[in-house]
This record gives C-alpha cells, sequence and structure tokens, in this order.
C-alpha cells in the first residue's frame, strides 16, 4: 500500500514538474517575442522613455534609442569580470552628458584584459565633442554586484554610479549599437541575447517520461506478483524449486554421477587406511 502510495507521489510530482517547464517555455517564447519586437522597432530618443526617478520595465528592455551629448571620460566606470569564450575582460560604461544635463549611462563596449582588469585610465577614449548615440536600452542590475568602488564596478546600477560620481542620471543605461562620429578607437560591440527556446522543452519531455516509467514499473511488479501467485507459490517458493529442478538435473548426468561414486570410493579407501593405521597404532603400544 506504501508503495503504491509512493508511486502516486512520484507520477504527480514528475507530471507537475513537466507541466512547469513546459510553462516556462511559454514565458520564453513571450519574453523573446518581445526582445524581437524591441530591438528591430523604431529608435527613440532617450528623453521620451527614460526617467531620473525610476528605471525601466522588462517590456522596455531592449528597446532602441537615440540620444546626444558629451562623454564625461573623468567618469568612466569599469565593469569587471566579463568574461567572452574564457577571455578574460572589462565592459566600459561612459556617462553621455545629455542637453538637459542629465547624464545617460552608455555601455561602449567591451575590452580584452589580462585577470587583474584594468582602470579607466587604460581603455581606449570615446569620441570628443558633442557625439550621437544609438543603442538598446538595459534594465539595472541588482544585488551586492552593483556596488561601486573607485570608479569600479560588477553590475551596472544607475543609481549607485550616479550617486558615486554625484551625478544626475538617467534610470536604467544603454548598451552601444553605434555612435557618431566614431571613436579612434573602438571596443568590441555588446552582445545581443540569445532568442532561442533553450532546454525546457527537453526538461518536459523528460520528467513526464520519468513519470509513466514509475507507472509502468509498479503495474509491471503487480503482473509479476499475480503471475506467480497463479502458478500457487510465492517469488522465493518459486526460486527453491527452481534450484531443486536444477540440482536434480545435474546429478542424472552421467559424468556426475561417475564423479560421485569415484569420491565415494576415494573416501571409503581413505577411512579404511585411516582404521589400519589406528589398529596398527594399538598393537604395537599393547606389545610394548
Amino acid at each position: 500500500m506504501l508503495f503504491a502510495v509512493a508511486i502516486i507521489v512520484v507520477a504527480y510530482a514528475t507530471w507537475w514538474l513537466g507541466g512547469w517547464q513546459f510553462d516556462r517555455l511559454e514565458d520564453r517564447k513571450d519574453r523573446n517575442a518581445i526582445v524581437r519586437a524591441n530591438e528591430d522597432g523604431a529608435r527613440t530618443p532617450v528623453t521620451d522613455v527614460l526617467r531620473t526617478d525610476a528605471g525601466i520595465s522588462e517590456d522596455d528592455e531592449w528597446s532602441r534609442v537615440t540620444a546626444t551629448g558629451t562623454y564625461a571620460v573623468e567618469d568612466t566606470i569599469i565593469v569587471r569580470y566579463r568574461t567572452r569564450d574564457g577571455i578574460a575582460g572589462i565592459d566600459v560604461v561612459v556617462p553621455l552628458i545629455t542637453s538637459s544635463g542629465t547624464a545617460l549611462l552608455v555601455d561602449r563596449g567591451w575590452l580584452q584584459t589580462d585577470n587583474e582588469g584594468a582602470s579607466p585610465d587604460d581603455v581606449p577614449a570615446p569620441p570628443a565633442g558633442e557625439v550621437t548615440v544609438n543603442g538598446w536600452l538595459r534594465i539595472d542590475g541588482t544585488g551586492d554586484s552593483t556596488l561601486v568602488t573607485d570608479q569600479s564596478t560588477r553590475a551596472v546600477n544607475s543609481t549607485a554610479i550616479g550617486q558615486a560620481l554625484d551625478r544626475e542620471v538617467y534610470g536604467g543605461f544603454v548598451d552601444l549599437e553605434s555612435e557618431s562620429p566614431p571613436p579612434a578607437t573602438s571596443l568590441d560591440p555588446v552582445e545581443l541575447p540569445e532568442l532561442d527556446n533553450g532546454p525546457h522543452f527537453f526538461y518536459g519531455l523528460q520528467w513526464w517520461f520519468f513519470g509513466l516509467l514509475a507507472i509502468f514499473g509498479f503495474f509491471y511488479l503487480m503482473y509479476d506478483e499475480w503471475r506467480i501467485a497463479r502458478r500457487g507459490g510465492t517469488p522465493t517458493q518459486v526460486a527453491k524449486s527452481k534450484t531443486k529442478v536444477k540440482k536434480a538435473r545435474q546429478s542424472n548426468h552421467p559424468y556426475v554421477r561417475a564423479r560421485q561414486e569415484q569420491e565415494a570410493r576415494e573416501a571409503a579407501e581413505a577411512a579404511e587406511a585411516a582404521e589400519r593405521e589406528a589398529a596398527d597404532a594399538s598393537e604395537s603400544s599393547s606389545t610394548s
């Protein structure tokens, strides 16, 4: 009874987990559809979509925007531990000061470095003077990784960077697509998100397969016990009867009978020899 209850619990759990994976697949498809629409949309001025007192929503992430201003090179922020294909590197974030005086954080791209990273003085300079940038909106990072120390961080957060630089900044930041005029030395462009469906479909099938396997195994064991019961015994009794039959067949083999007879003769001769030795020893002791 307990075994049956355990199988029911396992089957329900695997069914729920499979459904959960398929729900995640649908969520990912919906998210990918939003990202594709945003990536392919028309560029919008930053002032129409960003605010200084709030970040951006997930539905607006990867929207294309444009802004014009001047880079504040002295406030460059290094984003550490940005490994690509096993190669150490950094992202370079520079505030773009717009005509309103509010700064837009622009991730200008990736730079390969050694494991020790780099400082703002080590990175190629952005274009001087007035620059028009085009890029994709990104949501602020969260958690302890957003802490800014010595103009360096592990994740971009507009609020944390604005406080560290003592500047008013727009919420969120921009991954650079292009800038005009172009810089003397370009950084590697940002990586756009992968828009595949991930492994959720196959994970869902695997969970459902495990559940069906558990149910099949349970009913097979039930059938096996029923088949043995029809033969009039328990699995242990059937095993013993098979062993006895096997031994009986082996003992009727001519070679086996001859070997057993030979062993019996050798045992009898050994017993007779032992008796003679005992008698001789007894006679010798009585004579002396």
